[in-house]
């Protein structure tokens, strides 16, 4: 971008609102670039429960609208990204002396027709004595119920949106810091900076939207002339990973003593995460961890239900994330708002900035599509909405082809492993044939850096997916890191170190 050139938008956040308003704006007409300070989704966007879900305990809350929003979604999500989220059945066992079995069924009742389903299956009550996903749990369950909802790559997610929004024509700008801004004639002048050289750079743009996620108020804070910002509540979501522990692919939603709720999910074939907790948080985002304390009230709580008690020595890997919530509304952090509301302010028509308060991962694309319909006042947008029937790069098959696709694949490619072939799929949909690049053998995947990790894909997110680290690539791109040990992240660090250069 030329010094006199003016984006139209800069948005701030490289985290699934940033990324999804990115893709939504440029497919609209206008000159979008985004600058995230790490990597994209490096936050709370990869620290999700990975669930495109209603959110059935929201309406114990009566937050009817949000879960009605959020059901409607979730089956055009699931269309239009078939390769990196899949139909999940969850199974919520009823426990004496919790929710009433009447009050479950009147809340399944509304999930079931809240939304207007149509793609998934509806409630079904299951006999845990006879039904395989009574078999890991403990004897007292007799009965339970079975849902739909959605599993999603929340990662890949990010990234996808992002590469659809550059394919389009966005700039998209990783490590690359904002620092502030203040409007000049009706122009935004902001500086940004990149995170390695500390280069700081000059862009104008005629609209501010900040993505800050955690960080929204800061940025409010480093802007000139603006009004206070909104009060924001963090609240810190932690997760457990552990070996698997049942054969089934349905997921548990369990009822806790406490009121709270925890999920039990099939994960990456061999393991199975548990979350989420909810705590107030204070602190830098940016340093948030799973403490001690949360992996013991986690194994703790689905211990209550498992036949095999889980103990912190079963985890494996844990990750935690800070949830951006309004803090208008009184209450404990698992009952806070999972909505988001929009705070637009500018001068004499010009110049706007929007900041983008809290949202959950279901309804992100609505979330876009509405700061996008904000922008009309400011700008000339060109066509109609168009995510809603828009697949992410990849997802261009059926809803159901994903075993099809898988078949193709390992036929073409024979000498992948049947995991390998499957996380392929999972991952990349039908870009797996692009990266692969009509291989003949494992040799043409160049140097193997374990856990079905080869340097063609390791290649492909380096230079299409904005990866730079090993971290980029084994916990965000891929989840490789939980079959690669020490020695191999260090190669594939090394490798990336000189390839780089």
């Amino acid at each position: 971008m030329g010094e006199d050139q003016i984006t139209d938008v800069l948005i701030i956040g490289g985290g699934i609102n940033g990324v999804g308003v990115a893709r939504d704006a440029v497919g609209r007409g206008l000159s979008v670039t985004l600058c995230e300070q790490g990597d994209l989704g490096s936050a709370t966007s990869s620290a999700s429960t990975k669930l495109f879900h209603g959110g059935l305990r929201y309406l114990e809350h009566y937050a009817f609208r949000l879960v009605r929003k959020a059901l409607i979604e979730r089956e055009v999500l699931l269309v239009n990204m078939p390769h990196i989220s899949r139909p999940m059945r969850f199974v919520l066992p009823h426990a004496k002396g919790m929710r009433p079995a009447w009050l479950l069924r009147l809340g399944l009742f509304m999930y079931d027709h809240l939304g207007g389903r149509k793609l998934l299956p509806g409630t079904r009550v299951l006999d845990l004595r006879r039904d395989p996903a009574g078999q890991p749990l403990k004897a007292g369950f007799a009965r339970a119920f079975e849902y739909s909802d959605g599993w999603v790559d929340d990662a890949r997610l990010v990234v996808l949106n992002a590469r659809d929004a550059a394919d389009r024509g966005a700039h998209i700008l990783t490590r690359t810091r904002f620092i502030g801004a203040e409007r000049v004639n009706g122009v935004w002048q902001t500086q940004l900076q990149d995170v390695g050289s500390g280069q700081v750079t000059e862009v104008k743009a005629h609209i501010l939207i900040n993505a800050g996620g955690p960080w929204v108020n800061k940025v409010v804070e480093t802007l000139k002339g603006v009004l206070p910002p909104d009060p924001v509540r963090l609240v810190r979501g932690s997760h457990i990973v552990v070996r698997r522990l049942f054969d089934h692919d349905r997921a548990y939603f369990f009822q806790l003593e406490d009121g709270r709720i925890i999920f039990a999910i099939p994960y990456e074939d061999d393991f199975t995460i548990i979350g989420t907790t909810d705590a107030d948080y204070q602190g830098d985002a940016a340093d948030v961890d799973c403490t001690p304390q949360e992996v013991a009230y986690l194994c703790q709580s689905a211990s209550q239900y498992f036949v095999k008690p889980i103990t912190p020595d079963d985890v494996v890997w844990t990750y935690s994330g800070v949830r951006p919530l309004d803090d208008t509304l009184e209450g404990d952090a698992s009952s806070a708002s999972r909505d988001y509301h929009i705070k637009v302010g500018d001068i004499d028509g010009k110049a706007p900035l929007l900041s983008i308060y809290g949202g959950k991962i279901t309804t992100y694309r609505k979330l876009a599509e509405q700061v996008v319909a904000e922008l009309a006042a400011y700008t000339e947008l060109s066509g109609l909405p168009w995510t809603d029937h828009t697949p992410l790069p990849g997802g261009d098959f059926a809803f159901d082809g994903r075993p099809e696709l898988v078949a193709r694949l390992q036929a073409e490619y024979p000498f992948l492993t049947p995991r390998d072939t499957r996380r392929m799929v999972a991952a990349y949909g039908t870009l797996a044939w692009k990266i692969l690049d009509g291989a003949k053998a494992l040799g043409n995947l160049g140097v193997d850096f374990g856990a079905g990790l080869f340097e063609v894909e390791v290649t492909w997110l380096m230079t299409q997916e904005w990866a730079q680290t090993a971290e980029d690539i084994i916990w965000r791109r891929t989840k490789c890191g939980l079959r690669m040990d020490a020695k191999q992240v260090a190669r594939l660090a090394e490798w990336l170190e000189e390839n780089q250069k």
